[in-house]
């Protein structure tokens, strides 16, 4: 025990000694300009009889029109015994209605100028277009016909059946999906949001039956939100939402429900995926972060980015610039409706694995300790406020955000207001969050790769080592 606690102490030690200090701008640049606030999108709400939540946002001038519909359902509502589901599920949606066929919607939604997407997440389904303004009739029309009247045609279930089976083996060969689906078994044991994607076994079992049966269990316009952002007139798009999806039904059976909160947090271990013959390391550290109406949520978004959720963060400058242990290193503070995580991941070099984990835990602890400069915090705030109002111009980008609000329980408003609290997180507030949430010995961590590499490189950190389940 003595020669592991010696080892870890030169580790730090010489993580303190290389501590990064930014190289400081040329003089003669000019001053940051003034930061314009985020400023809430107007939104006009209005509630369809059957219980239809319509969000839309007139922006006149460039002739587009961006629609997201979002209903409650997804990965943690698949049955327990057809985990994954919902990925087959978003692939067939759009793939036939009892009064058109695949190729007819795609034609339809074509000519209006779009494309039609679908996306499951662990908490719900989505349907997204952007067309031209004045094709909107057109393209509600296919919309009102798919969210009402899907089929899941036989022929087409087949197909997306073996394109997923096809997908899942791609999948299974990068160490990033392997990571992912053993943290989320790892964070969220018997609990829905431990599911992240289909197995063989599931889609086997999978039928056309299964997802006629999700489609009208999920699809009902009292748990759903249609989102609407671009060039139209307001009263216009009201009348016709009305006119093509007034008589979308509810059912009487029950909605779906949300996922429970994780009851614990898991041990501070080190769970480990094998990986022969591979040439680098995986490594994922996780804890359980704010909900996204949490007060402290910002904080905790400005304290990642001080971190290493942004490229001039401390954890890039160490590992990648200073150091050259990984190209890509990233921490993200990720929400779900009914849970937080904060998490990090970088694939080294299995050389520098060992280096990399201590490199990674030091900056944890060095952002739960001390201080972030005046120059830290700035930018931070900026490069947050910054690319989000970037973001936000595209009508597609507001429409998800929206979207992605209405399914978090929050209303429109909190745009501006994650802007004004982002602008207003001082010292104290970031220290706070770090301190919560991003301490070393908060985090459980899954590692891919090649078994005596991760389990010789990690072994004097004296954590628990098992394999990942």
């Amino acid at each position: 025990m003595k020669s592991i606690l010696v080892a870890i102490c030169a580790l730090f030690l010489a993580a303190s000694a290389h501590a990064q200090k930014e190289q400081p701008l040329p003089k003669d640049l000019p001053a940051y300009g003034p930061q314009n606030p985020l400023q809430a999108p107007d939104v006009k709400t209005v509630k369809l009889e059957n219980g239809l939540t319509v969000w839309l946002v007139s922006r006149p001038g460039f002739p587009k029109v961006a629609f997201s519909i979002s209903v409650d359902g997804g990965l943690a509502a698949d049955p327990s015994d057809r985990p994954g589901l919902s990925e087959l599920f978003a692939k067939v949606l759009g793939q036939g209605t009892t009064n058109r066929s695949a190729k007819q919607i795609a034609e339809e939604i074509q000519a209006a100028g779009g494309d039609l997407s679908i996306l499951c997440t662990r908490d719900r389904t989505s349907v997204t277009t952007n067309v031209l303004s004045s094709k909107t009739d057109a393209a509600l029309s296919v919309l009102a016909d798919v969210l009402e009247n899907a089929s899941f045609p036989e022929s087409e279930v087949a197909v997306a059946k073996k394109n997923a089976s096809d997908k899942l083996r791609q999948n299974e060969a990068q160490p990033s999906f392997q990571a992912n689906r053993a943290l989320a078994r790892v964070m969220f044991p018997g609990n829905p949001y431990s599911v992240v994607s289909p197995t063989q076994e599931s889609l086997a079992k999978m039928t056309a039956g299964d997802l006629r049966g999700e489609f009208a269990r999920r699809f009902r316009p009292d748990h759903a939100v249609l989102v609407v952002v671009g060039d139209f007139e307001t009263a216009k798009m009201t009348a016709a939402i009305q006119a093509k999806l007034g008589g979308w039904k509810a059912p009487s059976t029950p909605a779906v429900a949300a996922a429970p909160r994780p009851s614990a947090a898991p041990a501070h271990s080190i769970y480990f995926i094998a990986r022969p013959n591979s040439v680098q390391s995986t490594l994922v550290f996780a804890a359980f972060g704010p909900l996204r109406g949490d007060a402290d949520y910002e904080a905790t978004v400005v304290a990642n980015a001080i971190y290493g959720g942004i490229f001039s963060s401390r954890l890039t400058l160490n590992i990648r610039e200073d150091k050259g242990y990984t190209y890509s290193p990233f921490a993200i503070v990720q929400t779900l409706k009914s849970a937080g995580l904060v998490r990090t991941q970088a694939d080294v070099r299995n050389a520098v694995t060992g280096a990399s984990f201590n490199e990674i835990t030091y900056e944890m602890n060095r952002l739960a300790t001390t201080d972030p400069t005046d120059e830290e915090l700035g930018k931070a705030k900026r490069f947050l406020l910054g690319i989000e109002a970037i973001r936000l111009q595209s009508s597609q980008a507001l429409a998800g955000e929206l979207a992605g609000l209405w399914g978090d329980g929050l209303t429109p408003d909190e745009i501006g207001n994650y802007g004004k609290k982002i602008a207003g997180v001082s010292t104290a507030d970031a220290d706070s969050a770090a301190q919560k949430y991003f301490p070393a010995s908060r985090m459980t961590i899954v590692a891919v790769g090649e078994e005596k590499v991760l389990r010789d490189s990690l072994a004097p950190f004296g954590l628990p080592i098992q394999a990942a389940p």
